[in-house]
């Protein structure tokens, strides 16, 4: 199987399970105790903390462990919500489902939604701003790079325009991290969310990157662990996994960079030369490892299952927007008619893959056209 689908999921790197085996075994205290066994884990989740703060620029204090990018993202938006008076809440046309549902929980409870338009690219429209940004609008939401088309936003101008008005950002990060440089101080955002399994670290782990005077209110509430923020106790095997895992991603950024984005230009050059193939947001800055298309004649879930059958692994382009096969949401806000949106896939390059694979993935379709 030729795995193409790395912004799903990244296979676990084997440095990381090494970091992380003895936090398995024989490390098994309970970070919270005062002896030896736990004070060994509490050092783990520490050094963790630094190592997830240096990937994004963040300092150690301002890390919060969570399960994964969707309770840190829950955790930023209804904390946030919760400790705030009711008003505007302003997002991007495009944010993953891990925001749209806890913002549909919000306006079920008092908050007014507002949708920030995106181009035919899929890029927000930062001119729109003044329209959209008011001194009623308490929260905004805006991804640093779609998980579908990999197009990197600018979050730094909402940002800016919510702190003119008291109000507070919130950054999806999870797609980005460990594919681009980047700093939560020049986000110009109050929390951001990160996944440890989307940077070849373990599953059930993320953070929450929040300002130390950000108002959050917890969702879990336990016994004070994560400076009383998140309770319940650590998951110390997947903290150290997760700390790991983004040492290795700053380290190697900029080599992870150059070697998808090199794929990702073979990839982007062999599906052009095909006849009646869409290829979207080609014209956006965009993450190096990412590329969205349409094949024309079938719809995105007939060809995720055909691919699989020929031994290739990847996702359509509404995977996680839907269960069915409903057009990807994203492509429809960025005007894609609905007949193309439908035949969407996504392939996601990752560190393992080859200019071979590249190339018989480009045969795999061209089999697929009646053209050929």
């Amino acid at each position: 199987m030729i795995y193409l689908d790395h912004n799903a999921t990244t296979p676990l790197d084997e440095r990381v399970m090494e970091a992380m085996l003895p936090f398995l075994g024989r490390f098994h205290g309970n970070p919270s105790a005062l002896y030896r066994l736990g004070r060994l884990s509490r050092g783990a989740i520490e050094t963790a903390r630094e190592q997830v703060a240096a990937l994004v620029g963040a300092r150690p204090a301002e890390v919060i462990f969570t399960s994964g990018g969707t309770e840190a993202n829950n955790l930023a938006l209804k904390g946030m919500a919760w400790a705030l008076e009711a008003g505007e809440i302003i997002s991007g046309a495009t944010e993953h489902p891990a925001v749209t549902a806890p913002l549909a929980f919000l306006s079920r409870r008092g908050w007014t939604l507002k949708s920030l338009p995106v181009d035919s690219q899929g890029l927000s429209v930062i001119s729109s701003l003044p329209e959209h940004v008011s001194a009623g609008t308490r929260l905004g939401a805006l991804m640093s790079a779609n998980n579908e088309t990999g197009v990197i936003h600018e979050t730094r101008p909402l940002a800016e325009a919510l702190r003119c008005v008291g109000g507070y950002c919130h950054v999806d990060a999870v797609q980005a991290a460990g594919k681009i440089p980047l700093d939560f101080v020049s986000s110009g955002a109050h929390t951001m969310a990160l996944s440890a399994h989307k940077l070849y670290g373990p599953k059930g782990v993320g953070a929450l990157i929040a300002e130390r005077l950000t108002p959050l209110e917890p969702l879990l509430h336990g016994g004070g662990q994560e400076q009383d923020r998140r309770g319940g106790t650590e998951n110390v095997a997947g903290i150290v996994g997760f700390g790991k895992a983004a040492e290795l991603a700053r380290v190697e950024l900029e080599e992870r960079r150059r070697h998808t984005h090199f794929l990702r230009v073979r990839l982007e050059a062999g599906l052009q030369s095909l006849p009646d193939l869409t290829l979207f947001s080609i014209g956006a800055d965009r993450l190096p490892n990412t590329l969205l298309f349409s094949v024309p004649g079938y719809d995105g879930e007939t060809l995720v299952m055909h691919l699989d059958r020929l031994g290739f692994a990847v996702s359509s382009g509404s995977a996680c927007a839907s269960g069915g096969n409903e057009p990807s949401p994203v492509l429809l806000a960025m005007g894609v008619e609905e007949s193309i949106a439908r035949g969407a896939i996504r392939v996601s390059l990752g560190r393992g893959n080859t200019e071979t694979e590249v190339d018989r993935f480009i045969e795999a379709i061209k089999g697929l056209l009646p053209a050929f």
